[in-house]
């Protein structure tokens, strides 16, 4: 990444983060930007998240591994990774109107891991999130040696954790990332 576009994507995300500090209370800009700088594949990673909508901010930190934990906040699940079935298992299993891509190898490409249900209900307690749209989560092996992938949204002021079949997809159901720096 050229030096004007890291640094476009570096104001973006310190004005985000600025907007929002409610979400990453006792974290500083600097200590995120001082995370950040040399690190061209979590730069890479932060700019995917971006270009798909994903709105990415600072969520927590991980004072152990010493690790700012970033992840989307869009209102939305990202209008970028929507229609997706959930892995390439799922993908490859449907015989016809196959959707263009799958949640899984989406967000490996960008860098990133799709939320775990523990995650995605934490980012519900620092917002209002999904709620006209869906996410898929990260599964358990059991449930999708069933043939079955979890997916999150927010409904009635709660948060529902949903099952379907992997292999379903729909305009209004994405994935939200995270990436740990």
């Amino acid at each position: 990444m050229k030096a004007p576009e890291r640094d476009e994507l570096l104001d973006g995300l310190k004005a985000r983060f600025e907007r929002n500090m409610h979400r990453h209370q006792n974290i500083t800009w600097a200590k995120v930007q001082g995370r950040l700088l040399g690190k061209a594949g979590a730069l890479k990673a932060l700019r995917s998240m971006e270009a798909t909508g994903g709105e990415p901010d600072v969520i927590g930190y991980d004072e152990a591994a010493d690790l700012c934990v970033f992840c989307d906040c869009s209102a939305e699940s990202p209008l970028g990774r929507r229609g997706l079935c959930y892995d390439r298992a799922a993908l490859d299993a449907r015989k016809e109107n196959k959707p263009k891509s799958n949640a899984l190898e989406m967000a490996a490409a960008m860098g990133i891991d799709p939320l775990t249900e523990e995650q995605y209900r934490h980012l519900q307690t620092l917002g209002v999130f999904d709620t006209k749209t869906s996410s898929w989560v990260s599964t358990p092996p059991d449930v999708r040696a069933l043939g079955g992938a979890l997916f999150c949204d927010r409904r009635y002021g709660r948060v529902f954790v949903y099952h379907n079949g992997a292999e379903s997809y729909y305009a209004a159901r994405g994935f939200r990332g995270s990436l740990q720096v």
